[in-house]
C-alpha cells in the first residue's frame, strides 16, 4: 500500500507540472510509469550522495534505481562510478561493461574501462623499457623573434613548471607546462656568462654553473642572485669551464671541471674540499669529464671523449666502470631516475641500469641536426629534452600515453548556488600519475556540447600547503611492546603539522575507535593509557584503514593516513571485510596516500608493505636519523592532479528535478582527455 500511495503522489506531481520528469534523463524510457518515477527519485538522491562523497549510500540508491529500470544505461554508468570510488573496481568494470555492450558511452566509456582494467593488471613501466616519442616542442625562435637561444640543462619543479638555462642568451628561464615563459633571470649584475647546468639543494637553493665565467652562481629558490663560489684557476676550488653538477646526501656539491679534467667538490657552504680525476689504479684519468650523477652516494661521471661512465665513492676513489669506453658518442648530462641513469648522447636519449650497466635506447632524433645536452623527467612523467643545436626543448611522452591520452574524471559537481556551478575534476595519465601545472586554457567545459558561460579556474590542489592526516594506532599485543615509540611518534606528527589541517586518531583494535579529531595543536599530552580501544590479538586493520580514509574524503585535497605499527604479522581476520586490492583501490581512487611508521626494526608484515607500496605513500623507521620532520613535507609535496573550475549554467532545472549534463575536457600539448557526468540543482 505504501508503494501505491507514493506512486499516486508522484503521478499527481507529474500531471501538475505538465512535463515528463524522466523521459529526458533516461534514454530507454518511452512512457512515464510508476517505476520510472521511483527510479528518478532514487537516481537523483544517488547523484547527490555521490557528490557529497557518500559513495556507499550512492551505491545503494543507484541499485534501488536499477531495480526499477534494470536496463537503464545512465544508472549503470553512475553505479559503476560509485563502486569505483568505493574501491570495488571489479563491480565498477562489470556495470560499465554492461552499459558499453548496450551501445552506451561510445569510445569514452570504452577508454575508461580499458584504463581501469590496465591499471589493475600492470604496474608503471620502468623507464628502461619505455619508448618515448615527441609530444610537443617549445621553440626558441618563432618567425624572426628569438625567445631563447641554445637551451642547456633543465630542472623540473614539483608544480609542473621547469627551470632551464639558455646558454646562448645567458638566461635562466621558468616555463609552465604549456611552454609559456613566465620568468626570466639574468643572474648577477654583469649577467650570466654561458650558463650550463642547474641543480637544487633541499632548502630550494639553486646552483648554476657558468662555463665562460669559471664559477658557480648561487641563487635562492625564486632565482634571486645570492653570490658565487669558485673562480678561474687550477688550484683547489678553482675552475676552468665548469659544466655539470650533482649533490650527495650531505649536500656537498660536485662539479665537473672540464678545463682541468677533474671533479671539484665543495661543501654545503661553498668551501672547497678536494678534487679527483687523475689516473689511479686501472682508471686512466679523465680526458673530458661531462655529465655527473650521484645515487646512494656513488658518484658516476661520464667522459665525453672516451664515451664511458666511471664510478667513484664520495671521497673520489675510483670504484669501477659502469659502461665501457665507446658506449656513447658524446655523453652530456646524466640524471638519476629510479635505479637508472638517463644519458643525453648527441642525437639520442638512453638509460643505463645502475645494477648491470646495460644500456637501453629510449628516443632518437633521427637525421635532424642535434646535440642533446639534457634529458630529465618532469612532474608529469614526460621527458624534457634540450636540443642545443636545433634551439628547442622537446617534450617526449611514452607511446602508450600519446595513444591513450589523459584520464579525466569529474569527481564532484557543487550546485548548491545554482546557476553558479563548481566542477571538481582530476587529471591523470594512464598509470595513475597526476598531471599537475595545468592552467585555465587547458580546460574546456560544455553543457550539452555547448560552451559554458564564465568558465574560471578556481585553483589546483597541487599548490595547497595544508593536508589532513589520520593516524592509525595498531593496538595488537605485539605493537603494545612499543608504546613509548608510539606515543613519541604521534606527538611528533601532531607537532610537524604546525596547527594546520585536521588530525584524526583511530585505534585499530578488534573494532576501530576514533580517539581524537580536531586541530593537531589541541592533541595535548597524549598517552597510550588514555586510549579507549583495548589491546587485542584480533585487530581488524581493514576496518580501521577504511574508517580512516572515510574521514578524509570530504577533507583537504592533500590527505594521508599514517599507520603506526611494530608488528611483524597481522591477525588472521585483519583483512576479512576489505581485501588488500579493494583497500588500495579505495585509497588510490580517492587520492589518499598511506604511510607506515615502523616502531620496531623488524620487517613489516607483507600485507602492510603491499598497501604502502600500492599507494603514493612510503614506509620509514620511527627513529631514523632524519626523524619524522620530513614526513609532512612528503605529504604536502605529493603530486595532486585535482582542479576546481566554476561556470554559470544556462540550463533549465525543472524545479531541481532535471538531470543537467556537464562535460569536461583537459588538453596538454597534443594529449587530451574527456569526461561527462550530470547533476541536479537544488529542489525548488
Amino acid at each position: 500500500m505504501k508503494k501505491i500511495r507514493s506512486c499516486i503522489i508522484f503521478i499527481i506531481i507529474a500531471v501538475f507540472l505538465g512535463t515528463s520528469l524522466f523521459s529526458s534523463t533516461f534514454e530507454s524510457v518511452t512512457t512515464e510509469t510508476a517505476d520510472t518515477l521511483f527510479a528518478e527519485e532514487e537516481f537523483r538522491r544517488g547523484v547527490q550522495a555521490y557528490n557529497r562523497g557518500a559513495f556507499n549510500d550512492a551505491v545503494l540508491l543507484f541499485e534501488n534505481a536499477l531495480s526499477y529500470l534494470p536496463t537503464e544505461n545512465l544508472i549503470l554508468d553512475w553505479l559503476g562510478r560509485a563502486y569505483y570510488r568505493s574501491g570495488m573496481e571489479d563491480a565498477a568494470l562489470k556495470y560499465w561493461q554492461y552499459a558499453s555492450d548496450a551501445g552506451y558511452g561510445g569510445l569514452l566509456l570504452e577508454n575508461r574501462i580499458e584504463i581501469v582494467r590496465e591499471r589493475r593488471l600492470t604496474d608503471k613501466q620502468e623507464i628502461s623499457s619505455t619508448e618515448y616519442a615527441e609530444a610537443g616542442v617549445f621553440k626558441g625562435k618563432i618567425g624572426e623573434d628569438y625567445l631563447f637561444s641554445q637551451p642547456a640543462s633543465i630542472l623540473p619543479n614539483p608544480d609542473g613548471t621547469s627551470w632551464f638555462l639558455a646558454y646562448g642568451t645567458n638566461e635562466l628561464l621558468l616555463i609552465d607546462v604549456n611552454g609559456l615563459i613566465t620568468k626570466r633571470i639574468h643572474g648577477p649584475l654583469e649577467g650570466f656568462n654561458r650558463p650550463m647546468d642547474i641543480v637544487r639543494r633541499s632548502d630550494g637553493t639553486l646552483f648554476v654553473s657558468e662555463f665562460a665565467a669559471d664559477r658557480i652562481s648561487v641563487l635562492d629558490a625564486k632565482g634571486n642572485y645570492l653570490g658565487y663560489i669558485g673562480g678561474r684557476g687550477v688550484k683547489l676550488g678553482e675552475l676552468v669551464g665548469p659544466q655539470y653538477m650533482a649533490l650527495d646526501s650531505s649536500e656537498n656539491l660536485y662539479v665537473t671541471d672540464f678545463g682541468n679534467a677533474r671533479v671539484v667538490v665543495f661543501d654545503k657552504d661553498g668551501n672547497p674540499l678536494y678534487d679527483f680525476g687523475k689516473k689511479q689504479g686501472t682508471f686512466p684519468g679523465f680526458k673530458a669529464p661531462g655529465g655527473i650523477a650521484i645515487f646512494s652516494d656513488v658518484v658516476y661521471v661520464a667522459d665525453a671523449f672516451t664515451g664511458a661512465i666511471y664510478s667513484f665513492d664520495r671521497a673520489g676513489n675510483y670504484t669501477g666502470i659502469l659502461v665501457p669506453e665507446g658506449s656513447f658518442e658524446r655523453p652530456e648530462a646524466i640524471k638519476v631516475s629510479g635505479d637508472y641513469l638517463i644519458v643525453s648522447d648527441q642525437s639520442r636519449v638512453c638509460t643505463v641500469s645502475l645494477a648491470t650497466g646495460r644500456i637501453f635506447e629510449n628516443a632518437k632524433t633521427g637525421g635532424a641536426p642535434s646535440r642533446l645536452l639534457c634529458a630529465v623527467p618532469d612532474a608529469n612523467g614526460n621527458l624534457l629534452v634540450s636540443n642545443f643545436k636545433s634551439n628547442e626543448i622537446v617534450v617526449m611522452s611514452e607511446m602508450s600515453e600519446l595513444v591513450g591520452g589523459l584520464f579525466v574524471q569529474i569527481e564532484r559537481v557543487y550546485a548548491d548556488n545554482f546557476p553558479e556551478v563548481v566542477v571538481e575534476l582530476k587529471v591523470e595519465n594512464r598509470f595513475r600519475q597526476p598531471v599537475v601545472g595545468l592552467k585555465e586554457e587547458n580546460f574546456y567545459l560544455t553543457e550539452n556540447s555547448r560552451p559554458v558561460l564564465d568558465q574560471r579556474l578556481l585553483g589546483a590542489a597541487a599548490s595547497n600547503e595544508v593536508a589532513d592526516v589520520t593516524v592509525v594506532l595498531d593496538r595488537s599485543s605485539e605493537t603494545a611492546l612499543y608504546d613509548e615509540a608510539l606515543e613519541s611518534a604521534l606527538l611528533e606528527i601532531a607537532q610537524i603539522m604546525q596547527g594546520k589541517g585536521t588530525l584524526r586518531v583511530v585505534s585499530a583494535s578488534n573494532v576501530p575507535v576514533i580517539e581524537y579529531e580536531g586541530s593537531p595543536a589541541n592533541l595535548g599530552d597524549f598517552t597510550v593509557e588514555a586510549l579507549k580501544a583495548p589491546v587485542s590479538d584480533t585487530c581488524a586493520l581493514d576496518l580501521a584503514l577504511r574508517l580512516s580514509a572515510n574521514g578524509l574524503i570530504n577533507g583537504e585535497k592533500k590527505r594521508s593516513v599514517i599507520l603506526l605499527t611494530g608488528s611483524t604479522s597481522v591477525a588472521d581476520n585483519a583483512f576479512d571485510t576489505y581485501g588488500l586490492s579493494a583497500l588500495s583501490a579505495y585509497y588510490n581512487n580517492n587520492s589518499i596516500s598511506l604511510y607506515t611508521v615502523n616502531l620496531s626494526q623488524n620487517a613489516l608484515p607483507a600485507e602492510i608493505s603491499y598497501l604502502t607500496d600500492s599507494t603514493t605513500g612510503d614506509s620509514m623507521y620511527v627513529y631514523r636519523p632524519a626523524g619524522l620532520d620530513e614526513l609532512m613535507q612528503e605529504i604536502i609535496g605529493t603530486p595532486n592532479g585535482m582542479y576546481q573550475l566554476s561556470y554559470t549554467s544556462s540550463l533549465p532545472t525543472d524545479f531541481g528535478r532535471e538531470y543537467l549534463p556537464v562535460e569536461a575536457e583537459a588538453y596538454l600539448l597534443n594529449r587530451s582527455g574527456r569526461d561527462e557526468v550530470g547533476y541536479f540543482a537544488p529542489l525548488e
